[in-house]
């Protein structure tokens, strides 16, 4: 491509004819501002914050937006001009806003909040009128709350083009503007599927999940209640981003420790479910191969992509496994088989698991979810509620020692614990079925064609001297792609794993939040999902079948993979729930 000379601050650069002001200045290693915009997602110059000078410009222009295709074009990013003009843009935002941030989920993790500071802000500059903006409460995952607002569509931009959802937009005109649903119906009333990608790439606290740290205290305070904890794969390799730590370190010995400090009865790890999850997804897989079953069959560990598929594929819910997710198969492994070995009524038992997804706190509420008579799932906390009831309680996070889950329902392998990337769920599932399939241990457990940020992968393995034909996808779009195949009845795979998070679960709705200038600078699923492949490394096990504590269950509890009893308690139905 041809390249064009610039300068930027009385300083000259080389740059692609075609490249925006806004990647030339970071390129120079020049930060500018942003508000309303998502690289590649939302890139409509609607908040103005990246306004810079352009020498013989009329007026000043949206960097974000603005293509450099002339040669010699001059900018200039900090004059006088340029920083007045984006302080007033900030503070006629917050003559808007609702200023409580003290009390706000998003308290020094704000972009509105941060770039006020840095501007030097006069918050009460511009006071006067302010829109009167009522909560949507309506939804189990998430509360939006229009009065911290600042109409950046970002969520917008995120719930259409990236999950293909597109249930939320401006709403009214001017002044009156909002972000909400057509014909102002409640999220719940919608095709929402609560998989939060709108609240990690909200900008402010105008969308948070729905707090569940009051429902685990009040458990943690009761005498009469046994208080078990779960962690999912991908916490492990984002809590310690709350505290201080780069991205993507993986701080499961100190995490364990926290949850230990806090009062739990036991502090498991739901990894032990995930491959409870592969046990029981691994053959129903080869019984639909070898006895006529419905194909493909997709993965069902990701709620939001279930309530998708329901909603959207009503007709296809067939191709879903029947198996629960790691989440639910967790709470009724508790509630049944270790509740038993403990002697300890289900009913007294109160079971929080820790996870990536909003959506999680949705499927708990799911029917069929309660293997013991009550549900299997008592609260879910996301990794940054797990991360604020830590400082709640006062722990020092990164001076705990490293320690290990309680047994028996802390005892994993690497095939649990990748889950929580894209494709990991597809990998896991391979290590055990190729096995079985083949009538011996292979050695080879790596299979890196289903690994990586793709949005879809595919590959081709034989098994047992069969062809099987697989396909990867993690984001809802995405997995529409695959969906429309198999609705016109041309799809060529046999076994589709669908996460509805870009990057899979160590990029959900529930993980840590960061600014859209780290996002565009940093591969952040790329790094969580690094760290936790070197988990799986690490592993003494790293098949699930090869799990002690699976085979014990197994041996003990459940007989076999898919006998009546494991369906009993670890299969579940689904709802033809069709679009509202």
């Amino acid at each position: 491509m041809a390249t064009i000379n610039i300068k930027i601050n009385n300083r000259d650069y080389t740059v692609e004819s075609g490249t925006t002001i806004l990647e030339a200045c970071r390129q120079a290693g020049i930060k500018i501002p942003t508000l309303c915009y998502l690289e590649k997602i939302n890139c409509i110059g609607a908040c103005r914050v990246c306004v810079v000078e352009v020498k013989g410009a009329r007026s000043l222009v949206a960097a974000c937006t603005y293509p450099l295709d002339r040669d010699g074009t001059e900018i200039f990013t900090n004059t006088p001009k340029v920083i007045e003009s984006r302080k007033t843009t900030v503070e006629l935002l917050l003559s808007d806003h609702d200023q409580k941030c003290l009390s706000c989920a998003r308290n020094t993790n704000c972009e509105l909040q941060t770039l006020a500071y840095e501007l030097g802000c006069d918050a009460a500059k511009f006071a006067g009128a302010k829109n009167e903006c009522g909560k949507d409460e309506s939804s189990v995952c998430f509360v939006r709350d229009n009065s911290k607002c600042i109409l950046c569509r970002r969520c917008v931009a995120v719930c259409d083009q990236v999950q293909s959802v597109s249930v939320i937009g401006a709403n009214n005109r001017g002044f009156d503007t909002q972000i909400g649903c057509a014909f102002e119906k409640n999220i719940a009333d919608t095709a929402c599927v609560g998989c939060g990608q709108c609240v990690v790439n909200c900008p402010t606290g105008a969308l948070v999940e729905k707090d569940e740290i009051p429902a685990v205290m009040a458990a943690l305070g009761d005498p009469t209640k046994h208080v078990v904890i779960g962690t999912a794969p991908s916490v492990r390799v984002a809590l310690g981003e709350e505290f201080g730590n780069p991205i993507g370190t993986d701080t499961e010995g100190k995490m364990v420790a926290a949850l230990r400090r806090m009062g739990f009865d036991k502090v498991f790890d739901v990894d032990f479910a995930a491959d409870l999850t592969i046990m029981e997804e691994g053959f129903e897989l080869l019984d639909r191969l070898n006895n006529g079953g419905v194909l493909p069959m997709i993965t069902s560990c990701s709620p939001a992509w279930v309530k998708f598929c329901e909603m959207n594929y009503p007709k296809q819910i067939g191709h879903l496994s029947t198996a629960k997710s790691p989440q639910q198969m967790f709470g009724a492994s508790v509630k049944t088989y270790y509740a038993e070995k403990m002697n300890i009524d289900p009913k007294d038992i109160f079971v929080v698991s820790v996870m990536p997804c909003i959506a999680k706190k949705f499927e708990k509420t799911r029917p069929n979810q309660s293997a013991a008579g009550v549900p299997d799932i008592d609260a879910v906390l996301t990794t940054r509620e797990l991360a604020r009831l830590i400082k709640r309680q006062g722990i020092v996070y990164n001076s705990l020692p490293d320690e290990q889950f309680d047994a028996p329902l802390g005892v994993s392998t690497g095939a649990g614990v990748i889950f929580g990337a894209t494709g990991g769920v597809m990998e896991a599932a391979l290590r055990t079925v190729a096995d079985l399939v083949e009538g011996k241990e292979l050695k080879d457990v790596d299979y890196h064609d289903v690994r990586g940020q793709q949005g879809i992968k595919t590959a081709t393995l034989t098994l047992g001297g069969k062809e099987i034909k697989i396909a990867v996808a993690s984001s809802l779009a995405n997995a529409r792609v695959l969906m429309e195949e198999i609705k016109a009845g041309n799809s060529p795979y046999q076994f589709i794993e669908v996460m509805s998070c870009p990057g899979g679960c160590v990029n959900g709705g529930g993980q840590p939040i960061h600014d859209a200038d780290t996002r565009r600078n940093v591969d952040i699923p790329a790094l969580r999902a690094k760290a936790i492949y070197a988990n799986d490394s690490a592993c003494a096990y790293r098949k699930s079948y090869k799990n002690p504590a699976i085979m014990a269950i197994y041996d003990e509890y459940l007989g076999k993979p898919n006998s009546h009893k494991a369906h009993d308690i670890l299969h579940t139905k689904y709802i033809e729930r069709g679009l509202k």
